[in-house]
């Protein structure tokens, strides 16, 4: 876990010898070290404090501007940007203000695909690191989401592990699982699945064509969360658009 392991932080550490010579009293000379004695750094509990703290300040700042916030995550190739580009259409004509914050590891090519609908999109590359992070989502925010936004898209780094732990001020996670990925990451990956209030199932145009199992995933995702909301879209067909968008709007009013 990047937490753990403190992936996109930068530490520096000094080894030196710490041998010192002196000639004693009877003219011999003698070694001894001023070695530190070993501690052992608290870097998890460190790493999510510095996070958590700034998301706090995220939340804050987009709370006040009446701005809801979702953080999208799933493995890549889930459908997300097609979702959100397709999403973004409906709320503009829905007259509803609507902003994106994209994390990618290089390149802007969701961010373009998103631009081509008129709102506003802000790229942010992690480069090395798999996820995004409070910091990252705060260096932007002024721009990224201008007064008036009601409501704000976070695409995470595709990843069903690394970004759940990192809190990027949002009021939701919402998870994303596309039927070609099968019906067994829930139970494989059930962080995930546990911390999401919405799940949404993409792809389910294909769905019958892959011989994809319905009930079995319904019952996998109860398994790690029954109290998660689940609905089926389809992108490219627009199936389930209308639950997903009354979802959307419901969220906006609370």
């Amino acid at each position: 876990m990047c937490k753990d392991c403190g992936c996109g932080e930068h530490h520096h550490h000094g080894h030196g010898e710490g041998v010192h010579a002196h000639t004693g009293a009877d003219g011999k000379v003698y070694y001894h070290s001023h070695e530190p004695a070993a501690r052992e750094v608290p870097l998890e509990q460190a790493i999510l404090a510095k996070n958590d703290n700034t998301a706090e300040l995220n939340r804050a700042f987009l709370r006040g501007r009446g701005t809801r916030t979702f953080n999208l995550i799933s493995s890549p190739g889930s459908g997300k940007t097609t979702l959100l580009t397709k999403t973004l259409e409906h709320l503009k004509a829905a007259g509803i203000p609507t902003a994106v914050i994209v994390g990618d590891q290089y390149g802007e090519i969701d961010a373009d695909r998103m631009r081509s609908t008129g709102v506003p999109v802000t790229q942010v590359q992690v480069h090395d690191s798999c996820h995004l992070t409070a910091q990252q989502i705060s260096a932007v925010l002024e721009t990224a989401v201008p007064a008036g936004t009601k409501i704000l898209f976070i695409e995470n780094v595709g990843n069903l592990v690394c970004p759940v732990a990192f809190d990027l001020g949002e009021d939701e996670k919402i998870a994303l699982l596309s039927t070609p990925e099968g019906e067994e990451k829930p139970l494989k990956y059930p962080g995930l699945f546990t911390a999401a209030k919405l799940v949404l199932l993409t792809k389910m145009d294909i769905a019958d064509a892959l011989g994809w199992n319905k009930a079995l995933c319904i019952r996998n995702i109860r398994t790690t969360n029954p109290e998660a909301e689940i609905l089926e879209v389809s992108s490219k067909t627009e199936t389930g658009f209308e639950a997903w968008m009354e979802y959307l709007k419901h969220s906006v009013k609370q």
